[in-house]
């Protein structure tokens, strides 16, 4: 695990309570440290801080993309919205905000570990997606729920797969238009907003409290599997 940070007494902190949780800890006190450990050490996780000396947390994040990528959990004193869509637009799989608690943030290195424990393996696009009462077969385009086939649109399909292939990671809106419609023009934010409703619509117990389809306020959607 790779944790950067230019504050010493965060970095001693995070590197006792982390190697007491038994993970092998690799530090980094500024951007170019961290890019440079990231590619030699290739952590299953990186806790990263926005303001860094030499390069900020957000560039390394998008240069570490441009090569695969690491799982990252951003630490970080800026809490404005438009941070995080930023973070999570360049590869964040999470975002908690300075102050913080030590167990809210094990809590949530676990959760990352655990979602990302295979994301290297490429996807059989011919085997069955399955969540709960929901099955997706790709290489046919069908879907079941609870036993029943539901007739999708092509870029509902398209929005379900692209969610449901990548469970708990969060997608910025721009990111899904970018994806699903090929598009960067936020006028088509109303397309997202309707094609999401009709999903839930169709593949939801209860369409007004769902459970697959999930809001991240102010960022954009996941799918909790």
């Amino acid at each position: 695990m790779l944790v950067v940070d230019d504050d010493p007494k965060i970095l001693k902190a995070l590197d006792q309570a982390l190697q007491q949780e038994g993970y092998e800890v690799y530090r980094a006190e500024d951007g170019l440290q961290a890019l440079e450990m990231a590619r030699k050490v290739k952590p299953d996780l990186m806790i990263l801080d926005i303001m860094l000396p030499k390069m900020d947390g957000f560039e390394v994040l998008a240069q570490l993309q441009s090569t695969g990528g690491v799982p990252t959990l951003i630490l970080s004193a800026r809490g404005e919205e438009m941070d995080k869509v930023v973070g999570f637009n360049v590869g964040a799989d999470d975002y908690l905000v300075k102050p913080f608690r030590l167990s809210e943030l094990l809590l949530r290195v676990r959760a990352i570990l655990r979602r990302t424990a295979g994301a290297g393996a490429p996807v059989d696009e011919d085997r069955p997606l399955k969540f709960r009462d929901i099955e997706i077969n790709r290489s046919s385009r069908t879907v079941i729920v609870r036993g029943q086939p539901v007739d999708l649109t092509p870029k509902e399909f398209d929005l379900l797969w692209l969610l449901a292939s990548h469970p708990g990671h969060v997608f910025s809106r721009e990111a899904l238009l970018q994806r699903v419609w090929h598009s960067e023009y936020s006028g088509d934010e109303a397309a997202l907003t309707v094609c999401v409703r009709r999903l839930r619509e169709k593949i939801e117990r209860d369409p007004g409290h769902p459970e697959l389809i999930k809001t991240i306020w102010g960022i954009g959607y996941k799918f909790d599997g």
